[in-house]
Parts: structure tokens; C-alpha cells; sequence
């Protein structure tokens, strides 16, 4: 089963937040998903950004592959560079 982890919208119309997910990659982008790793609001002043770093790094280790956006949120985050630490140390 081919995992992602991506962004699954929530919130009023023209509001809205994401929570952030592992889902399988043919389940729809509201659709069922496995596990939420944390969540993201754009719309505070700064943005709103909460990730569960165990759950993230343990996904990202176990091969699930971060859309775009959330791989954007992982590396400002630091979260991408611990993932890549810990792979160069093996």
C-alpha cells in the first residue's frame, strides 16, 4: 500500500484549516486516512503550524511520500532534516 502523507481540508467555506494526514495514495484528499500527524491554519497571523515529530519522522521512515506542501511544512519545521540525518548515520 503506497502511503502519503498530505493535507486534508477542514473549516467553513472560505475558511479554511488542513489537518495533517497519512493516507492511502488512491483514498480521496477528504477521504478516509490512517493516522493525523498535526494540523495547519493559514489564515492566523503568523500561520498556524503543530506536527507530531515522532508520528511524521516514523511515517517518513516507514516510506510514505509528503505532498508538496506538506513536504514545505516539514522543512521549515526541521523535520526533513532530521529525516535526512538519521538516514545518513545508518
Amino acid at each position: 500500500m503506497a502511503t502519503r502523507i498530505r493535507l486534508k481540508r477542514m473549516g467553513a467555506h472560505k475558511a479554511p484549516y488542513y489537518r495533517i494526514v497519512v493516507t492511502d495514495s488512491r483514498s480521496p484528499r477528504d477521504g478516509r486516512f490512517i493516522e493525523e500527524i498535526g494540523f495547519y491554519n493559514p489564515l492566523t497571523e503568523p500561520t498556524t503550524v503543530k506536527i507530531d515529530e515522532e508520528k511524521a519522522l516514523k511515517w517518513l521512515k516507514n516510506g510514505a511520500q509528503a505532498s508538496d506542501t506538506v513536504r514545505s511544512l516539514f522543512s521549515k519545521a526541521g523535520i526533513l532534516k532530521k529525516f535526512h540525518e538519521s538516514k545518513l548515520q545508518k
